[in-house]
């Protein structure tokens, strides 16, 4: 369990600079119309359990991450990727909010950053940065060197996330996959 004190901190900074201007700009770019923009005092970044479970599933739906409740992202699915991987399900909390969360898995060779999702009221606070600083964390724990990300290509904000943390996009490759149902 690792804290995030953020009293006079950068994340603090980077939002005034961003999106405390005067300018319209935190309307325009830094939240969807309606939604609060929320200070982050302090975040918790902690090992998910499956009772976080219906948290995980909101903070999805809230981030608009799509998951599949009959496959893999059932209970369930999570429960028995948990048991196998307590360390791999990752939330950010401040007090008792979930408002990030990521699962980490890995092949033996490279580790998988998955399922990162911000609560769209606390992005551009450093949330999804520190989540994959604690994922890379974990992977080098486990001796998992190499890191990587599967990004839609529309998702412009995650793959510039990526970029600011060191990942190099790899325009060369082309992900295909294959499934016994849609539903999983």
């Amino acid at each position: 369990m690792r804290s995030f004190h953020n009293q006079s901190g950068s994340a603090a900074k980077h939002y005034e600079r961003t999106c405390g201007r005067g300018d319209g700009y935190n309307r325009r770019h830094c939240k969807r119309s309606g939604e609060r923009s929320l200070k982050l005092a302090r975040m918790e970044i902690r090992r998910l359990t499956i009772k976080d479970y219906e948290k995980i599933i909101k903070l999805w739906s809230r981030a608009n991450l799509p998951y599949k409740p009959k496959g893999r992202d059932s209970k369930e699915a999570i429960a028995t990727q948990m048991r196998a991987n307590p360390n791999f399900f990752l939330g950010a909390y401040e007090d008792d909010n979930l408002v990030g969360v990521v699962i980490v898995s890995c092949d033996l060779r490279k580790g998988w950053i998955n399922r990162l999702a911000v609560d769209p009221r606390y992005r551009h606070r450093g949330v999804a940065k520190a989540l994959v600083n604690e994922a890379e964390k974990v992977l080098r724990e486990r001796g998992i060197n190499i890191f990587c990300a599967l990004i839609e290509n529309s998702n412009v904000a995650s793959k510039e996330l990526f970029k600011k943390c060191g990942y190099v996009e790899h325009r060369d490759i082309i992900y295909f996959s294959k499934r016994d149902s849609d539903e999983i």
